[in-house]
């Protein structure tokens, strides 16, 4: 079943890359002319989604001029101009602007490129993997080799079966989270009120074994500098001049 709705967490101070996002938000910092919460709407988009929150806090003004231009999408604003929630208790809040049906959970910093055109996309992948049922949540992952921007550090291991646990130094098969989650919102009715990391809830799903991941197709892209925006964007260009 195609996911038609989504949640993206925008709301965060972006403090690495300053001293450009003293005036922007990050999500709105151009990488290869484009800002990068672009990258993330497009790729929603092209999976079939029609609805999405986006949370707010850091220049919120920039940001809802910005959402509010953005076609193709009937995005609802979460606002937290009144106080950060931090990941988890972003999501909680922003889950009750939306239905209950299975949803995509996205960072509006973290993108790929490369997707095979006529194939299934990275986040049609996901949707079409989670089975609430079996898993709390499905994440996107991706394997070090094929991350620009990241610092070097494996999150989980991913088993034959997809199932998810956390990377230690003796486990094999290590990913990287590439900040995309499939889930059901009711995974998150007791959530607390307050802000929370959601980390939390990985690591909850982790111990009733219902954690699990795909690892995504493509080149997976973080920037978290200023310095990183090169990079990210000679990266670009290498890989589409073998696309």
């Amino acid at each position: 079943m195609t996911i038609r709705q989504a949640m993206v967490l925008a709301a965060g101070l972006g403090t690495r890359m300053r001293p450009i996002t003293e005036t922007i938000p990050k999500p709105l910092v151009r990488v290869d002319g484009k800002p990068m919460i672009d990258y993330t709407l497009d790729a929603l988009v092209s999976a079939g989604v029609e609805r999405a929150v986006v949370n707010v806090h850091h220049h919120a003004e920039q940001m809802i001029d910005h959402l509010g231009k953005y076609p193709g999408l009937d995005i609802i604003i979460s606002d937290e101009r009144d106080g950060l929630m931090n990941s988890g208790g972003g999501l909680a809040k922003g889950l009750k602007l939306l239905d209950r049906d299975n949803l995509f959970v996205m960072n509006a910093d973290l993108f790929w490129i490369g997707e095979q055109p006529g194939q299934p996309t990275n986040l049609q992948r996901l949707g079409g993997f989670f089975d609430a049922e079996r898993m709390d949540m499905a994440l996107l992952c991706v394997e070090i080799e094929n991350t620009t921007g990241h610092n070097g550090k494996n999150d989980f291991s991913l088993a034959a079966d997809g199932r998810l646990t956390r990377y230690r130094d003796d486990t094999s098969n290590p990913v990287v989270y590439a900040g995309a989650i499939a889930m059901n919102p009711a995974l998150f009715d007791d959530a607390p009120k307050d802000a929370f990391n959601l980390n939390i809830y990985f690591d909850e799903a982790i111990v009733r074994r219902r954690l699990f991941g795909i690892v995504l197709e493509g080149h997976w892209l973080t920037v978290g500098t200023p310095e990183a925006i090169g990079e990210a964007e000679e990266t670009i260009r290498r890989l589409r001049a073998f696309a």
